[in-house]
C-alpha cells in the first residue's frame, strides 16, 4: 500500500518521542544503517545522549503539545534539510484508568497529549510532505485503539482516534505521492509500561518492536502491528458480536 524502502542510509528521518522506547530504539537502528536523524521530544539531555558519538543525528527538543515549539523545531529542520523522506510521530502517554477511578484532568491531558499532540506535528508535517509530494509520515497508535479494554478508558479512546486519524491520512495522502503508515504496537518494555500491575501478554523489548516497525516500513506497509500472535487474536476478537467479545476479554484479564 506504501512505496518499499530498500535502504535507510541516506534518508532523513525526523522521530518526534525519541528520547525512550520505541522512539530511542527506532533512532539508533535508523542510524546503525546509515540514516540520517533528528531526535525530538521533551527531555534534552536523554536525545542528547544519544546523539554522542553519532555525526548523523541532531537533537530538536520539543514539547508536542506546544504547537509554538513544534513549529520552530519544523522551521530549523527545514531550513537544514532540502527533503525529509519520513515523519515518526512517537510520542505519547499512557495511564491506566477505570470507570470507578476516572480523572477528568487526566483524561483531558491524556487527550491533549495523544492527540492534540499529533495534530500540532500534523500541522507542521503536512505542508512540508505536500510541497514536495514525497516522503511519508508514521503515527503510533495501540492495539488498545482496537477495541475497549478494562484501564483504557481515555487511553484506548485516544489511540481509536489515531487509527480513525491514519486511514483518513490515507485516504488524502496517497494519491498524492506520501505514504501514510499506521503503527499498532502490542505490549512493548518501555518506562510507560514499567507500573503496570498486570501480566502483559507477549511482552517486546523497544529494540524488537523498532525493528517490527521498520520492517513493515520498509515492506510498505499501511497498518504495522506487532507482535503479530498477540495482535491478530485482538483484531479477530474485534470481529466478534458484542457479547462474544465482552466475555472474552473478561476472561482473558480477569478484569
Amino acid at each position: 500500500m506504501n512505496r518499499k524502502i530498500a535502504i535507510w542510509a541516506g534518508k532523513r528521518v525526523w522521530i518526534i518521542g525519541a528520547s525512550s522506547g520505541i522512539g530511542a530504539a527506532c533512532a539508533t537502528l535508523l542510524l546503525e544503517q546509515g540514516a540520517c536523524v533528528a531526535l525530538s521530544a521533551r527531555h534534552r539531555a536523554s536525545l542528547e545522549q544519544l546523539c554522542v558519538g553519532q555525526p548523523l543525528a541532531q537533537a530538536l527538543p520539543l514539547d508536542i503539545t506546544q504547537p509554538q515549539q513544534v513549529r520552530a523545531v519544523c522551521g530549523e529542520l527545514r531550513r537544514q534539510w532540502s527533503h525529509v523522506d519520513l515523519i515518526l510521530v512517537v510520542a505519547g502517554g499512557y495511564q491506566a484508568m477505570r470507570a470507578d477511578s476516572f480523572d477528568l484532568e487526566a483524561a483531558q491531558g491524556l487527550l491533549a497529549l495523544n492527540v492534540g499532540g499529533v495534530f500540532n506535528c500534523l500541522e507542521q508535517a503536512l505542508p512540508w510532505l505536500l510541497q514536495q509530494g514525497s516522503g511519508g509520515i508514521g503515527i503510533v497508535a495501540s492495539v488498545a485503539g482496537y477495541g475497549g479494554l478494562p484501564k483504557a478508558l481515555a487511553y484506548g479512546a485516544s489511540k481509536a482516534a489515531l487509527i480513525n486519524l491514519t486511514e483518513s491520512l490515507y485516504l488524502d495522502l496517497h494519491g498524492r505521492g506520501i505514504d501514510v503508515y499506521q503503527i499498532n504496537p502490542g505490549f512493548v518494555a518501555t518506562p510507560l509500561t514499567a507500573d503496570n500491575d498486570f501480566k502483559m501478554p507477549a511482552l517486546m523489548t523497544a529494540r524488537d518492536a523498532a525493528a517490527a516497525m521498520l520492517d513493515g516500513i520498509e515492506r510498505g506497509q499501511f497498518h504495522i502491528h506487532f507482535p503479530k500472535r498477540f495482535t491478530n487474536t485482538l483484531r479477530l476478537a474485534r470481529l466478534l458480536p458484542y457479547r462474544a467479545y465482552f466475555w472474552l476479554i473478561r476472561k482473558v484479564t480477569g478484569l
